[in-house]
């Protein structure tokens, strides 16, 4: 099949990382076009009376359509066969047991606790059970309902097998994967995206993608949001440029595949159940597409941070990659936050972060090396999760090893690390699974046990018997 021509700076991205097989379109939030044969799209109108070479014009609508102009979301697919050509849906047997999608609804299922909860990494089986990322897929928290189109799911997956003969769609929200363990090769309608880790994806809602996994099993973290979509935070003070660049987000090259194939199926996702239609054709057959709603990947690595250059812990929202807002200012439905490679050079300043108590609730993960704040028994792969107002912070051995430390306001590079955290506003339910989950680090609570008192006074100060009074 015939790879469509991108942009030369996207032809460069590509050169950078060795990868020439695949090619990009770059910028997000762009209107953007790609043709896998060239001549195939309409030229001056979206849907003429017959398309070039006699390909279905299809519209996919990420928003609705009255949504205002600067938040309108949608791509005109030009395909060989439209996607409605397939059998009725029914409800996928045997059922997935470990995805929810609806936290609203009280059930054993899930449940409330405001402990910290730490994981470490799940163990992909190396062969059996097969699990492509649909089976491998499982929900660890979430709160609010796809039904009600308000809410988020995170969600973690362990695969060791390639998907085939299968194509997922997600009738509930986006996807923002973060590959820990092995790339992913997706598969999308607008073309491919070659996803290792140190890099993410976005699948919106309502696009089929199949998962690939060139380097063997793969394992990572996804987050899931219902009724809107992520966009680049306003950077306010800041300025015009810093933190995440919209040129470096790329989306892929128009590629397809014209091919029988006899009992594909459609595994769709919906109110956080599976559903299965079969179709005798490849649903990665859109020749040529145009539109501002497509998936796209971001390079990590490419980040700017941002940092404190004289005093204090600066906030982690200043590490915000992408935001799903809600309709209250400065409230998000779900950031992606990294804390990746940068320089500490504050002064008289612990420099890790600072113990906390958050209106927010805030689930970590660990692509690679150590995190900051916990010196030991956070682990690349695992995972962490302080629900509201629940306190967490730096472990013993971090807290003492830092007030300790002879050149604590030296400059100092920190490297060979790689976290993020999803956090949101709403209060996350847990999946009993995950409470009950063999990996699951009960004796979290003890990383902070052996924190002790350093507090002084002489005895002009308050006693126990006689408190401080300001005059």
């Amino acid at each position: 099949m015939a790879m469509a021509t991108a942009t030369p700076a996207a032809q460069n991205e590509q050169q950078e990382k060795g990868g020439l097989d695949y090619v990009y379109l770059s910028g997000l939030g762009n209107s953007l076009s790609s043709e896998a044969v060239a001549g195939t799209l309409p030229r001056g109108q979206n849907s003429p009376l017959l398309c070039p070479l006699g390909l279905y014009a299809e519209q996919l609508s990420g928003t609705p359509f009255t949504a205002p102009r600067a938040r309108n979301l949608r791509t005109w697919l030009y395909r060989i066969k439209p996607s409605v050509t397939h059998e009725p849906f029914h409800p996928r047997r045997p059922a997935h047991p470990r995805l929810i999608g609806d936290f609203d609804r009280i059930t054993t299922d899930t449940v409330a606790t405001p402990t910290q909860l730490r994981w470490r990494p799940a163990d992909v089986p190396p062969h059996h059970p097969p699990l492509d990322f649909i089976d491998g897929l499982y929900t660890v928290c979430g709160a609010g309902s796809s039904f009600l189109r308000h809410g988020y799911a995170i969600h973690m997956y362990a695969a060791n097998k390639s998907m085939d003969g299968c194509a997922f769609c997600n009738a509930d929200g986006d996807f923002l994967i973060v590959p820990q363990k092995g790339k992913l090769l997706i598969t999308t309608e607008c073309g491919k995206l070659l996803v290792p880790p140190g890099e993410i994806v976005v699948i919106p809602q309502g696009f089929r993608f199949a998962v690939d996994l060139p380097d063997g099993p793969s394992r990572g973290y996804v987050s899931e949001i219902f009724g809107t979509h992520f966009q680049l935070p306003d950077l306010g003070p800041i300025g015009a440029n810093g933190l995440a660049s919209a040129r470096d987000f790329l989306s892929p090259t128009a590629w397809f595949e014209q091919v029988h194939r006899p009992g594909y199926t459609i595994v769709q996702k919906y109110g956080g159940e599976l559903f299965t239609a079969t179709q005798d054709f490849s649903p990665f057959n859109v020749v040529a597409w145009h539109g501002n709603y497509v998936p796209y990947k971001y390079d990590l690595s490419k980040f700017c941070p941002f940092n404190t250059v004289l005093f204090d812990h600066a906030d982690p929202s200043v590490n915000t990659v992408l935001t799903a807002p809600t309709d209250k200012p400065g409230v998000a439905l779900l950031d992606f936050v990294i804390f990746p490679p940068r320089w500490l050079v504050a002064e008289n300043t612990f420099r890790p972060p600072y113990y906390h108590r958050n209106c927010m609730s805030e689930f970590m993960g660990l692509i690679y090396g150590i995190y900051e704040a916990k010196a030991d028994g956070f682990l690349p792969g695992g995972a962490s999760l302080h629900s509201c107002m629940t306190p967490h912070g730096p472990d013993t051995k971090t807290y003492e090893a830092t007030i300790s430390r002879p050149d604590a306001n030296e400059p100092s590079r920190l490297s060979g690390t790689l976290a993020f955290m999803f956090e949101s506003a709403l209060i996350p339910r847990v999946c009993q699974w995950a409470l009950d989950s063999p990996s699951r680090d009960l004796d979290y609570y003890q990383c902070w046990i052996g924190l002790k008192s350093h507090f002084s006074h002489d005895n002009g100060g308050a006693t126990s018997e006689e408190p401080c009074r300001n005059n």
